[in-house]
């Protein structure tokens, strides 16, 4: 019996992100990709994550991979009480809540989001990925694209549920359930030590870091993520 996987998009991302990843993992397991784009608070995110595996019977393994804002939603699924989670994967994201000095950089984003989505993307999409990255044509397109198809409302939207996600810290002490946390060697922008305080405060969880990754190491470093998720899902047999 195949796992159920959530792979969980970041903010101004959707299934694309995940993909290079996904197309890795669809043998080992029933990849499913929700999305996080209509809704403006994590709430609502996590329930219609949980509404795409209402057709799982009860006894198929679900797992929780989010990347970016999509961990931030697999952390509001776990605080909630829809149906167990197997298995729980953190890629370059936090258990933090928003810290009130970053309100305004938010709020800066979106105002630049709503002025010239074109300009604000590519100052995202440099700022997320790793140094030697940047001249990758290829991947800077990629990601570029996303975004700019994802467009300035839905990232308002997503933003806006970012300011209001709650501090899950305390909770990952009480998950007892094997737990991948990865993040790219670089990320600036969900820096390594938040990913080493979530794999600290998880008992038993296993940290990865990722080389020559930023922030937006699926994109950046698929085959290594993958392998790592492979590892992960190995773990849930």
């Amino acid at each position: 019996m195949k796992p159920v996987v959530l792979l969980l998009h970041g903010l101004l991302n959707d299934a694309r992100v995940w993909e290079p990843v996904a197309s890795r993992l669809r043998h080992r397991a029933d990849i499913r990709i929700p999305n996080l784009r209509t809704q403006d608070h994590m709430t609502q995110m996590a329930r219609d994550a949980w509404a795409s595996v209402a057709d799982v019977p009860a006894g198929t393994p679900v797992a929780l991979a989010g990347f970016s804002m999509g961990g931030y939603v697999a952390l509001q699924m776990l605080a909630g009480t829809a149906r167990p989670v197997a298995a729980l994967a953190l890629v370059d994201t936090s258990c933090r809540p928003e810290a009130k000095d970053n309100i305004p950089v938010r709020e800066a984003t979106i105002a630049a989001l709503q002025q010239d989505v074109d300009a604000e993307t590519l100052a995202i999409m440099r700022r997320g990925v790793h140094a030697d990255n940047a001249s990758n044509t290829a991947l800077m397109a990629r990601g570029l694209r996303i975004m700019r198809e994802v467009g300035a409302d839905a990232a308002v939207r997503q933003l806006r549920a970012i300011i209001g996600r709650e501090d899950h810290r305390a909770m990952l002490a009480t998950l007892h359930l094997p737990t991948l946390v990865l993040c790219g060697r670089t990320d600036r922008v969900t820096p390594l030590e938040w990913s080493q305080e979530a794999a600290a405060l998880i008992p038993g969880a296993t940290l990865v870091v990722v080389e020559g990754a930023g922030h937006w190491a699926p994109m950046e470093q698929p085959e290594e993520v993958a392998h790592h998720m492979g590892r992960w899902l190995d773990r849930l047999n």
